[in-house]
């Protein structure tokens, strides 16, 4: 059951280069609860992540975790107490998978909890199955693999609020679903979880809670079921979906409306190709035939 919020964005408004990203947007998060953030391309997602996270200024509006304001936290106080996977991982040397998953202890470090390192690391790199390319270096894996890895790293960090931007981007099916029951395991053990989305049906497995931006703007906020309504994401993303229902789950599975396919149609070049016409004996022959003895 979900409780007092984790964080809370109060009328957050972002202005860029003069463009308005984000206009008056609230919304909470709550210990025990999956938000997913979804959304066409540059409807804002990212931003409002960057804003929870403090690396995007706001224009206007408030933000608050743990009921403090953001600014009053500091840096190394936010590495104990939330975690944030972006889309890009900024490591570029060539640290090991395990050394990439041991960064993720460094708020802990000088702390009785330093003690528990080596057992979270090595934890983390079992739940998220990097095991076996843990003294690879991060450079060298794909790109899938190296969003495991940057999984693993956060789960070290142990914070109680976990920000997600895209994190099945670059992942096989497998391996999405592992991030989201992973994500979701977490929510159901305690922490407050925030991820962001492209896979409506993925979100509405695993999120608790929607929160629909199209134009810098919460156009929905609920329930999955409430959020994903064939008319609202038709007008958001400018395209009639399908709502159907998982046969097993019963959850909602967002499909877009496509034109039945049509058969293939013999092509002018081929018809002529197959083409008679009549021999010297007076019989007909196929004009491949013809090419093939001139």
């Amino acid at each position: 059951m979900a409780g007092e919020a984790a964080l809370r964005v109060r009328g957050a408004s972002v202005e860029i280069g003069g463009a308005r990203i984000l206009s008056d947007v609230s919304f909470d998060a709550a210990p025990g609860e999956v938000v997913a953030l979804i959304g066409p391309n540059g409807a804002g997602k990212s931003t409002l992540l960057s804003v929870v996270t403090g690396d995007q200024a706001v224009t206007a509006g408030t933000i608050e975790i743990a009921g403090r304001p953001l600014a009053d936290w500091s840096l190394r106080e936010l590495g104990r107490r939330r975690a944030v996977l972006l889309q890009q991982n900024g490591v570029f040397f060539p640290f090991t998978v395990r050394e990439v998953v041991e960064m993720g202890r460094a708020p802990w470090q000088g702390t009785p909890r330093d003690a528990d390192d080596d057992r979270v690391v090595e934890e983390s790199i079992a739940l998220t199955e990097t095991t076996r390319f843990r003294d690879r270096p991060l450079p060298s894996l794909s790109g899938g693999e190296r969003a495991r890895a940057s999984l693993a790293r956060i789960l070290a960090q142990e914070t109680g609020i976990l920000l997600l931007d895209e994190p099945t981007a670059a992942l096989d099916l497998r391996h999405q679903e592992d991030v989201l029951r992973i994500a979701r395991d977490r929510a159901r053990a305690g922490d407050c979880v925030v991820v962001v989305l492209h896979d409506l049906s993925l979100a509405a497995a695993y999120a608790d809670r929607i929160v629909l931006i199209s134009g810098g703007r919460v156009v929905a906020d609920g329930a999955p079921d409430a959020v994903l309504t064939p008319d609202r994401l038709a007008a958001v993303y400018e395209l009639d979906v399908d709502v159907i229902r998982h046969p097993v789950t019963g959850t909602a599975v967002v499909l877009p409306r496509r034109a039945p396919a049509t058969p293939p149609t013999e092509s002018p070049r081929r018809a002529a190709t197959t083409a008679t016409i009549p021999s010297d004996s007076g019989d007909s022959m196929p004009a491949s035939t013809l090419e093939e003895t001139t």
